[in-house]
């Protein structure tokens, strides 16, 4: 389970950046995977408004670190904090350019009526300070947050915010603020942190184990933190995966094959999944494994996607339908 921070604030080592570490301590102690991005640092190009992404579903400035690492990283994680001092009475300029290019998300979801197979339980939390102590200082960041969460398929999930605060010792001077920061990270965290763990084990992790891993998240996300990896993983997830998929409403854009790791890859997962006989099962896991027989599709062509696609529909509503069975007991 990935969770992304996003440190917007251009001053290293500044409040943002302070309050958005110890925010992530707390995720890390629930077991989850963290990742920072620091925007400010990285080379992301400004919207040009061009509206390419309207008509085409991508962006089209795809030479920067918004095409190369944020795009696939916002749609892998399953929480996003948003992190953002007060500029001007809004979020700063760095992290301003990557919310707007967010654009190709909202013209995926809302023009090419796709759904991200995480829209169900993906969340989004906001993290803020601002020097002053105006009512409002507080009300264009929440708005700017709303719109950037239900763009990249986050429900907007809490926000802690605080006036007053320039520099990291400033919070020397709220109370209980350890606390407080503890309590809203286990309690973002609290209804992920209790699902069944399963993995769907591919050979290059580009069609069966991509298909099957979307399709249970999708409609069983609440109960399972999925994942896929393979065993000698491709570059990119197939293309005809991409249409397939996109025909039943489901998005996989910018999702990305991953290497299995043997060493570390089953310390949680109660179920491993392997595609087909073809997929090497690894013989040192502590996971229940099963074995669907789902023939190895390459070379891949359309209809083989297609069916592929449906026999693992198949297999997942038999899943389900035995996993509520089992919870009826």
């Amino acid at each position: 389970m990935l969770v992304i921070g996003l440190q917007g604030s251009p001053k290293k080592s500044g409040s943002c950046d302070h309050l958005l570490k110890k925010f992530l301590m707390e995720i890390e102690k629930t077991g989850a995977e963290v990742q920072v991005l620091d925007i400010a640092r990285m080379n992301i190009r400004p919207c040009i408004g061009c509206g390419f992404c309207e008509k085409e579903g991508f962006c089209v400035i795809d030479d920067d670190d918004m095409a190369g690492v944020v795009y696939k990283a916002l749609r892998q994680a399953e929480v996003i904090v948003t992190a953002s001092p007060v500029f001007f009475y809004s979020v700063t300029a760095q992290i301003k350019a990557l919310i707007d290019r967010a654009q190709a998300f909202w013209s995926r979801k809302y023009r090419f009526r796709l759904s991200d197979p995480l829209s169900a339980t993906r969340k989004g939390f906001l993290l803020s300070m601002g020097g002053s102590r105006g009512k409002k200082l507080f009300q264009g960041v929440h708005l700017v947050a709303t719109y950037f969460f239900d763009a990249i398929d986050a429900a907007y999930s809490g926000s802690l915010t605080y006036p007053g605060i320039e520099i990291p010792d400033d919070f020397k001077n709220i109370p209980h603020l350890a606390q407080e920061v503890s309590e809203a990270a286990h309690a973002l965290m609290s209804s992920l942190c209790h699902r069944k763990r399963i993995r769907f084990l591919g050979k290059h992790d580009d069609i069966r184990s991509q298909m099957a891993g979307a399709l249970m998240q999708y409609h069983a996300g609440n109960r399972f933190c999925v994942e896929t990896a393979g065993i000698d993983p491709a570059q990119e997830v197939h293309p005809a995966v991409t249409a397939t998929m996109a025909e039943i409403g489901i998005d996989m854009a910018f999702c990305k094959p991953r290497k299995y790791d043997a060493e570390t890859a089953d310390e949680q997962a109660e179920l491993i999944i392997a595609m087909g006989d073809d997929v090497e099962i690894p013989a040192e896991s502590e996971a229940r494994i099963r074995v669907w027989d789902l023939p190895d599709p390459h070379p891949a062509t359309k209809d083989t996607v297609v069916r592929l696609r449906e026999q693992i529909r198949d297999n997942i509503n038999q899943m389900l339908i035995l996993e509520n069975a089992d919870r009826r007991k």
